[in-house]
């Protein structure tokens, strides 16, 4: 798409990642960005870096899990540039490791950042949407809230729910024709994410192969500006995973653990950590999280033995479907 200066974007989770990936490029679209995180600093050099490409950049630092604070990033939105036209709901934590072995209060505190917060920043941005008669948000999810994560629980139960939301919403705007409501959702991205993730894997943790790089998240959210969409699936791994979910669930719910055994957790010993849960990390106010620069987080999926038996059998009966399609076409036109 091209310029959007009239625009005016709040985005969550803006210190790193997804997050400011999306700020950068909406700035250089002449897009005025409202950042929302918890790091003052590192909100402040990215009002520098939006300011450097002509931009209009408003930092508000928000924890999302407090309904408050997010009341205030939307009041001080409006009162900075009269409207909200576009609203990002980005910010997300996880906690890895078997279930059980995640304490209590760090499976609440996943629910209250990704999914309260999600709901918070849905309920301030609709309001003022239907005031104004339009606007787009966009809630950030994850394959793995429609085909499951194992060992990394907490995390996707929350992306099912910012599915539901985001549907349900949908529903509700209806008759709503400039008011869009809608759910991008890509596979692994080159973010800082895993080195700041809560872990009780005892194993240090990297993202599931392949990856990609953020600013692909990126444009995906902004290309939604100009062509809104319920869902936009980012990535080849995310379209696998819902292939596979879809025509060998059984397969590939067996499979699936095995993978992220094999693949998102490295052999080094890691302690038992909140990440950046309860206190935002000091490092890492960077888009990338350096795991493209590592040869093996780009690795075909082809040449993990777990995802290859899927990927056969999920390509096998893809092939038969179409052959079956052609053919009842031609007999029954």
């Amino acid at each position: 798409m091209g310029v959007v200066q009239p625009l005016v974007v709040v985005i969550t989770g803006a210190s790193s990642g997804i997050g400011r990936a999306t700020a950068l490029a909406f700035a250089r679209r002449g897009a005025a960005v409202v950042l929302a995180a918890r790091r003052s600093e590192a909100l402040d050099g990215l009002v520098r870096e939006c300011a450097g490409l002509g931009a209009r950049a408003l930092a508000v630092p928000t924890d999302v899990s407090d309904p408050a604070q997010v009341e205030r990033l939307a009041d001080e939105a409006d009162a900075a540039y009269g409207h909200i036209d576009v609203w990002v709901n980005n910010a997300a934590v996880s906690a890895y490791g078997p279930f059980e072995d995640i304490p209590p209060h760090v499976l609440c505190r996943v629910v209250e950042v990704n999914l309260l917060g999600t709901l918070y920043g849905a309920n301030a941005a609709l309001r003022r949407f239907r005031e104004q008669g339009a606007g787009l948000l966009v809630n950030v999810g994850s394959m793995g809230g429609e085909v499951g994560q194992p060992y990394s629980t907490p995390y996707a139960v929350t992306k099912f729910g910012i599915r539901g939301l985001s549907k349900s919403l949908t529903q509700e705007c209806r008759d709503e024709p400039r008011i869009h409501v809608c759910t991008v959702m890509p596979s692994a991205v080159d973010t800082p994410f895993y080195h700041q993730a809560a872990n009780y894997s005892g194993r240090a943790l990297r993202p599931l192969p392949p990856v990609m790089p953020a600013e692909r998240v990126a444009e995906a959210i902004i290309d939604l500006v100009a062509r809104p969409r319920d869902v936009v699936v980012v990535g080849a791994a995310a379209w696998f995973m819902r292939l596979a979910n879809a025509l060998v669930p059984r397969v590939f719910d067996r499979q699936s653990p095995r993978y992220v055994l094999h693949t998102q957790f490295a052999d080094e010993h890691e302690a038992p950590t909140e990440g950046n849960l309860f206190r935002p990390h000091p490092a890492w106010a960077q888009v990338s999280g350096g795991w493209l620069r590592r040869g093996r987080m780009a690795t075909s999926l082809w040449r993990v033995p777990e995802a290859r038996r899927v990927l056969g059998i999920g390509a096998f009966l893809a092939a038969g479907f179409l052959v079956w399609a052609v053919v009842s076409r031609r007999l029954f036109r």
